[in-house]
This record gives structure tokens, sequence and C-alpha cells, in this order.
């Protein structure tokens, strides 16, 4: 490999087919971006090997003018680098499953702006109500007795909104049996499920989005990727650490995160050990501190379940057996 370009090529996506089925078999780079899993099947499927780039880790390498050419040079500028992390390439199940996990928080996030749009039609009329879908029945409860304190072109309108939630509240429901129903019957869902904290909604999202385990050397490095490791900032041996880095999957770490606040609400409080790390962490941290802590362990038990095809086994008691 000599570095020199052979030829430079503008072609259409019918034209890219038919030109990357003719040639011979050779390691194809592609910026990972919409479209580029799916690219990345159909040179599998001609013979190429094919290794997929972050935009984020392409763009150093772009000269001055962005363009098509100077992408394509900067992604095989990057390519060469020994050091460069790649992205593993999604099997269509893979994607077919972030797909649904997508539509239903789109859905959530939707019913959350007719809920806030709800509340702030009551609001002008002085009804003040709190945040969240569980104050909707108080909601409905102060429009039946309104006995005219709302104009009826109001009423018409929170009726209408009371309605188009009801409905995205039912297409929830039903992505959340469908995504139940798949976490229940693949093994590797079933598995994460054994552990306290992982929901049928979590193990789906490490599915879909996570790579396999094996790009990762420890579990640290999946807590790292996930962004639940602390931001540096240091220099001159001098380690200087901050807060959570966030800068890997953000639905993956959002429901780690929710799963280990419930680990800590009152009721799950009830399972943990006096004594336990997160007996002593409670004591002496916040409690949003110590669910980000919790999170990082989570994801670094998952490598281990996931690396070794375990379920989980509690640290304490496994530590009382032996």
């Amino acid at each position: 490999m000599t570095g020199e370009v052979k030829f430079r090529k503008k072609l259409s996506r019918p034209q890219f087919h038919k030109f990357m089925a003719d040639h011979p078999p050779c390691v194809v780079v592609l910026e990972s971006c919409g479209g580029a899993h799916y690219w990345a099947r159909q040179m599998v499927k001609f013979g190429h090997r094919v290794k997929l780039i972050a935009p984020q880790y392409v763009k150093p390498f772009v000269k001055r003018q962005k363009n098509d050419a100077a992408d394509a040079e900067a992604i095989v500028i990057a390519a060469q680098r020994p050091e460069m992390r790649f992205v593993e390439p999604k099997t269509q199940e893979q994607q077919a499953r972030a797909v649904l996990f997508r539509a239903r928080e789109r859905l959530v996030r939707h019913r959350t702006e007719l809920v806030n749009a709800l509340r702030a039609v009551m609001y002008e009329y002085g009804h003040v109500f709190p945040l969240g879908i569980a104050n909707l029945k108080r909601i409905e409860a102060t429009l039946e007795g309104s006995n005219g304190e709302l104009p009826e072109l109001a009423l018409e309108a929170c009726r209408d909104l009371i309605l188009q939630i009801a409905e995205k509240t039912a297409r929830i429901e039903a992505k959340t049996k469908k995504a139940k129903v798949l976490s229940k019957n693949a093994d590797l869902t079933r598995q994460l499920q054994t552990m306290p904290g992982v929901g049928p909604l979590t193990a789906l999202a490490i599915e879909a989005f996570a790579p396999p385990m094996s790009s990762f050397k420890c579990g640290r490095d999946f807590a790292a990727w996930l962004g639940l490791v602390p931001r540096q900032h240091s220099s001159g041996g001098k380690a200087r650490l901050g807060r959570i880095s966030k800068a890997g999957q953000a639905d993956i770490r959002r429901l780690l995160i929710i799963g280990a606040m419930m680990r800590l609400n009152w009721l799950g409080r009830k399972s943990i050990r006096p004594g336990s790390w997160l007996a002593r962490m409670l004591e002496r941290k916040p409690r949003m501190l110590v669910a980000i802590a919790l999170a990082n362990k989570m994801a670094r038990a998952i490598w281990a379940m996931m690396t070794h095809n375990e379920d989980y086994r509690d640290p304490t008691q496994a530590a009382a057996a032996v």
C-alpha cells in the first residue's frame, strides 16, 4: 500500500452498487451515517471487508473546504491511522429493534408535548397542575366540573388534546408490549433482565444499540463508551476528573441511570444490605451521584455477563458463598 490515488469517480447509487459488485475484494471504508449499515451489509455480500468510522473522527482530516471529494479523502486518511476506532456494522435485526425503540420514544415525546400544551391552556385560566402524565385525571376532573368557567372553545381544545393523549398512550402501550415480547423471547435480553434495574426496554436498547462486547477490552471501556465515566482534563501528570462525559450512547445510559434510581428509592432500598458498598455510598453521597456510580457498575457487570454468557450474580451473595 503506497497511499497513492488510483482513480476518482463520481457515481450515483445504482452505479456505485454495480461498480462495487464488479470490483475485486478490497477494504471499503465508509462514514457511519444514514444508510451506512445497509451499504456495509451490501459490501460484505460482494466479498469486501468493511470499516465504518464515526463522523467526529473523520472531521479533523478534512482539509480547508468541505465537499464530497474532501470528505472521501478524509475518510481514507482517517482509516489509515493505526489507532483509529471503527464502528461495528449492525445487522438487519438490530436495526429493526432500534426502529421499534425509537418509535416508542418518539410517541412518548409527542405525548409529553400534548400534556404540556394541555397544562398551558389550563394555566391560562388559573388552573395549575404539576408536571407528569400522572396528573391527567386531575385535569379531566377539573374540565368536567368547570361549570362554565372555561369558554366553550377552550373546552373543545382541551378535550381534543385529551383524545390525542389517549391515542398516543394506546400506541405507546402497544409498542411497550411488543418490546416486552421481544425481550422475553431472545436469550440475550432474557439474560440481561436477571440483573436488578434492567427491564425489557433497557435490555432491548442494549441489544439494538450496543456493539459486540468483544470490541471492548474490559467493562470500564464499555462504561466509557456509554459516557458513564468522569471527563478528564489532565495535564503535566496531574489527573483532573470532572463530571461524567455523557459522550456515548444516550439511550442506554439514560435507562441504566433510571434503573439505578429505581434501586435507590424507598422500595428498592429494602434489598440493600447494611454495610455494603451501596449502603456506604448512600450514607455520605447524594442519591443522584450514587445512582450514576451504580449505573457505572451495572454497565461493567453487563459487559461481564455478555462476555462470559452468564446470568447476573449478586456480588455480596457470591462473596458469602466463597
